[in-house]
């Protein structure tokens, strides 16, 4: 193995579990914090309801019915949430171990590669025993915020080159906006076509 291929793997799996880490805590945060804001919420918009006649209509009941239903959905995880703490803090330190690494690799000579090597592949396997695969739903949505607008991962950046469309934004979110903007546009255009072209 060369060392560009060892700092490329270094950077690739580096990816994955610092990633996976911020995973971990999205996980955790929104179990943690999602219970509280809903709550508070639901108290806030009851009380001002009370003399606001606009909120008490049908479709706000029902945004709260929705929203007491995923609270419901989030509180199956609370038993198991410091679990999710834990093993973001140990695929952290993973993280870290991985980043201190690259940089001991980008200066190593042809001799050490085996050694370091080596001590890639442990880190490798610490980071399968510390994951969770089960995680909540949208936290891949929390985590990418987390990894790429909080996280430093300039060292990462230098084997994998991030596109901001491609790599920032997540798919699964990227597809529903772009539909979303799509059929609103559409709506506009259909409101003020004339009412002759209407019925076509």
């Amino acid at each position: 193995m060369t060392k560009d291929d060892l700092l490329k793997l270094i950077a690739e799996t580096g990816y994955n579990v610092g990633f996976g880490a911020k995973k971990h805590f999205a996980t955790y945060d929104i179990v943690e914090k999602t219970p509280g804001l809903i709550g508070f919420i639901s108290i806030a918009v009851g009380i001002f309801s009370l003399f606001i006649d606009a909120l008490t209509i049908k479709y706000l009941s029902a945004t709260f019915i929705v929203l007491g239903v995923s609270g419901l959905y989030i509180s199956f995880y609370d038993h198991c949430k410091m679990e999710y703490e834990n093993a973001g803090k140990e695929t952290t330190k993973i993280f870290n171990e991985l980043k201190r690494l690259y940089f001991k690799t980008k200066s190593c000579t042809d001799d050490q590669l085996p050694t370091l090597a080596s001590e890639f592949s442990d880190l490798e396997n610490k980071f399968y025993q510390s994951s969770i695969s089960k995680q909540i739903l949208f936290s891949d949505w929390y985590a990418h915020y987390k990894f790429f607008w909080q996280h430093q991962i300039d060292w990462i950046n230098e084997q994998k080159q991030f596109s901001f469309l491609r790599d920032k934004i997540p798919l699964s979110f990227s597809l529903p906006v772009f539909l979303i903007s799509l059929i609103s546009i559409g709506m506009l255009l259909y409101k003020h076509l004339p009412e002759c072209l209407k019925g076509i």
